[in-house]
């Protein structure tokens, strides 16, 4: 049965698509100019082999994209979802001793979930647990926010984040949660062996009983300016002190 398609938009995510062999793509739609400059800065990758390509107007775009205002840049591509392994074959396959995962709870903002898959791209995070029913899998703003991200990381997508919280730590994982109302600094932690980094949603954060579940209960300090940082903020200060950790 043929899977069902949507579009990305945007250089970096169209470009990081057409690069990755995992990702089906059934049509690339570009102005000349776009292309033009991909092929420029590009000219020891063929991107367009075996792809059907359609030249469209800027505004022939912006039709296409719809009202959510994102910029296409010139690049708007129709995909399939990728083929991903579950969670637990990752587990089972994986035998490194050291690991770090995100866990989001209830995180629904697309271009925040856009910038947190950049951020653990960037700072060499395992992979990314999301809750199925509120992950914006085939949302554009997501892919543009993720500047290309979404194709180097694995994301799982869980029935329930609780329990599979639960299942991790019976494989030595140690879930730490970030929560506003924690004392302890998580820089002072030593970041060694397996560990989730887990953040609650952008408004009410990590629901109690999640937090009943977790190791360790940790805090992002800072001055008595501002209260707190946007979640992918958060996250992307989280994983950068944790991959100097872990250098």
């Amino acid at each position: 049965m043929k899977k069902t398609t949507f579009l990305i938009v945007g250089k970096h995510a169209v470009l990081e698509a057409l690069k990755n062999p995992s990702r089906k793509i059934e049509r690339v739609f570009l102005t000349e100019d776009a292309q033009k400059k991909l092929n420029r800065e590009n000219q020891n990758l063929n991107l367009f082999k075996k792809i059907n390509v359609f030249y469209k107007s800027k505004k022939e775009l912006d039709n296409l994209c719809g009202r959510d205002e994102t910029a296409h840049q010139g690049l708007v591509a129709e995909v399939e979802q990728i083929e991903e392994i579950t969670l637990k074959e990752f587990i089972v396959e994986n035998k490194k001793n050291d690991l770090n995962l995100i866990a989001l709870e209830d995180v629904t903002d697309p271009r925040n979930i856009g910038s947190i898959i950049r951020s653990a791209v960037a700072f060499n995070i395992n992979g990314i647990i999301v809750k199925e029913r509120s992950f914006p899998s085939k949302s554009k703003l997501l892919y543009k926010s993720a500047s290309g991200g979404v194709e180097h990381i694995k994301i799982f997508q869980v029935a329930n984040v609780n329990t599979t919280l639960k299942f991790l730590k019976t494989k030595e994982f140690w879930i730490s949660a970030f929560d506003i109302s924690a004392k302890k600094d998580f820089t002072k932690h030593e970041w060694k062996g397996k560990n989730v980094l887990l953040f609650g949603s952008e408004g009410f954060g990590i629901k109690a009983k999640t937090l009943e579940n977790s190791d360790f209960i940790f805090r992002v300090n800072m001055n008595n300016n501002v209260e707190s940082l946007n979640i992918s903020n958060t996250v992307s200060v989280v994983c950068h002190h944790v991959f100097q950790s872990t250098k």
